[in-house]
């Protein structure tokens, strides 16, 4: 199953970097390129383990995911329950972890596994994948690193004032 990873160090606590990766509505399109929309379904009003949410990336692709788990200030983790034809599995993790010697810098890391259908096509669709799907995620950590320091997103989550 092919895995991608992204990274990136940003001047901001942990906890601020997990609340910005935790925004939603109009905040989250601040920063994050990915989504075109994206909500938290059953009526739940706040991210948390079992919690289900709907996204709906850029070009109109339609996802369904689930928190496998959600550990402020330090990880959270999603699986794909429905969504595009080509994944079977997709699952992601991001990690924030305050910089040593740095104590208002973190690292943030985040990191997906995904497998293609169908299976015989699988060995050609999973390497141009994770081609697709590093470009994405680098792109989308970047936009994060932005988020952080962006006055809106950051009174938002009470990192600081605008």
């Amino acid at each position: 199953m092919p895995v991608v990873e992204s990274r990136c160090v940003v001047p901001v606590s942990a906890e601020v970097a997990f609340a910005v990766s935790q925004t939603t509505g109009s905040v989250r399109l601040r920063w994050d390129p990915f989504i075109r929309r994206q909500n938290l379904m059953d009526g739940a009003t706040t991210p948390a383990k079992g919690v289900r949410t709907f996204t709906v990336q850029r070009f109109g692709l339609r996802m369904v995911s689930e928190y496998v788990s959600y550990n402020p200030p330090s990880n959270v983790g999603m699986k794909m329950t429905k969504g595009s034809w080509f994944f079977e599995r997709l699952g992601g993790g991001w990690r924030f972890t305050p910089v040593e010697g740095d104590p208002g810098s973190t690292l943030a890391v985040w990191r997906y596994n995904f497998s293609c259908k169908p299976r015989w096509l699988a060995p050609l669709a999973e390497r141009i994948g994770a081609v697709i799907l590093q470009r994405d995620i680098d792109r989308r950590i970047r936009g994060f690193a932005r988020g952080c320091e962006d006055p809106v997103v950051l009174a938002h989550v009470g990192g600081a004032a605008a």
